[in-house]
């Protein structure tokens, strides 16, 4: 009696399996979402600024205020767990992977982000960041660091 029920189970489970999503960028720079069965949708709605020679440069000449997080001038950043972040350093998700992934995120160096608070276990992990003049607050589970609020 068992034996249809898992042959049935197994067939479900592999039809499941063998349908592929992919996602394809546009020329216009927005990620499209590809389904299995022939239908189609935008991930990203709005159509990324384009980037032309002369905004790079003008935003690369202009001076980010330092002191735009609102953050006192003796300002120090909180003292991190010890034990947690040697915990992390194996999966390569300590303070200075999240700081580097921000950095390369908001176009800064790794030294102009500061950490602001944080919430940190072994598991998962809440950081409140200041990069480029503006407060973020990005999410660690596991090893993967990512945006507050993001999917991907």
């Amino acid at each position: 009696m068992k034996t249809p029920f898992i042959i049935l189970f197994f067939f479900v489970s592999f039809i499941g399996l063998a349908q592929n999503n992919y996602i394809v960028k546009t020329e216009d720079g927005r990620r499209v979402l590809l389904k299995a069965d022939y239908t189609w949708e935008y991930i990203d709605l709005e159509i990324p600024a384009a980037k032309t020679a002369d905004s790079t440069l003008v935003a690369a000449t202009l001076p980010v205020a330092s002191n735009t997080c609102d953050l006192a001038p003796d300002f120090e950043e909180p003292k991190l767990n010890s034990k947690v972040q040697s915990q992390l350093k194996k999966g390569r998700a300590t303070m200075k992977y999240v700081k580097k992934k921000v950095a390369k995120d908001y176009n800064c160096n790794e030294e102009d982000v500061l950490l602001i608070s944080y919430k940190e276990q072994k598991e998962k992990g809440s950081y409140t960041l200041c990069a480029n003049g503006s407060r973020v607050a990005y999410k660690r589970i596991g090893t993967k660091i990512m945006k507050k609020g993001k999917l991907f």
